[in-house]
């Protein structure tokens, strides 16, 4: 989908505060209600749009541990990826799953309470899904950033 200004600036907007009325982002991006309500229609159903949600804290919730899992299968047919993945979507703690390129088959962010419950993760979710022959995980010390959309490039932002 090409995007133009009026929709990087809907975008932009919506990525500062997705609860904003279609009054106010009409307003913020000079449309009449009905064409922004047009427009953001078609940035859903295009999927430029993949969603509104809350953003909670891990840590609120109590999984104050943040653990990046590398995942290596014992191999990449389209059977084994199909049956990892059904596995991977079943476990409540994985936050993030990707298919990588490079050394490891897949790339895992869990949350965890503490380093007992990631023990119980790794062994009872893990360790038990299809074809994994090694898991390689690291605990993040500190979240620095984690944003929830990109920065709009030079050229696309809207002046």
């Amino acid at each position: 989908m090409a995007l133009d200004k009026i929709d990087i600036a809907i975008l932009s907007e919506l990525q500062q505060d997705g609860r904003m009325s279609n009054a106010a982002l009409a307003e913020r991006v000079g449309l009449s209600q009905s064409a922004c309500s047009r427009r953001l229609d078609i940035l859903e159903s295009s999927g430029a749009v993949r969603g509104y949600h809350a953003r909670l804290s891990n840590a609120a919730l109590g999984h104050s541990a943040t653990v990046i899992v590398h995942i290596s299968l014992a191999g990449q047919s389209e059977k084994q990826l199909a049956e990892f993945e059904a596995a991977v979507k079943r476990c409540p703690n994985v936050l993030v799953c990707y298919l990588m390129s490079g050394e490891y088959d897949y790339l895992l962010r869990i949350a965890a309470r503490d380093l007992q419950d990631y023990e119980r993760i790794h062994k009872e979710w893990l360790s038990a899904m299809p074809h994994v022959v090694r898991i390689n995980s690291s605990f993040a010390l500190r979240e620095v950033i984690d944003r929830t959309g990109i920065g709009l490039p030079p050229e696309m932002a809207v002046r």
